[in-house]
């Protein structure tokens, strides 16, 4: 997880610890939990901020994706942009 100026006051400690116990889950388990916790996300968000978040989630798959392709090669070779490039961090 990155820092910027929207999440800097979370608690990373607690959030490393809840991503790391669910990712001990079966892969159904974490799908159902995700999208468990799309309902109430949505409620506290605009449609066009939930239309962002669904983006910022597509654009890391893909991030990671490219990532795993290409081994070794840092982030100055790849194509898909990162969540600093989009911010200009």
């Amino acid at each position: 997880m990155t820092t910027s100026a929207e999440t800097a006051n979370l608690n990373y400690t607690a959030l490393r610890e809840l991503i790391d116990h669910a990712n001990q889950l079966p892969l159904a388990d974490r799908i159902a939990l995700f999208k468990g916790l799309v309902p109430q996300t949505a409620r506290e968000l605009t449609p066009l901020e939930f239309a962002g978040l669904m983006q910022e989630l597509l654009l890391k798959g893909e991030r990671l994706y490219e990532a795993i392709s290409h081994p070794g090669e840092g982030r100055r070779t790849r194509v898909v942009p990162g969540e600093r490039d989009i911010e200009g961090r």
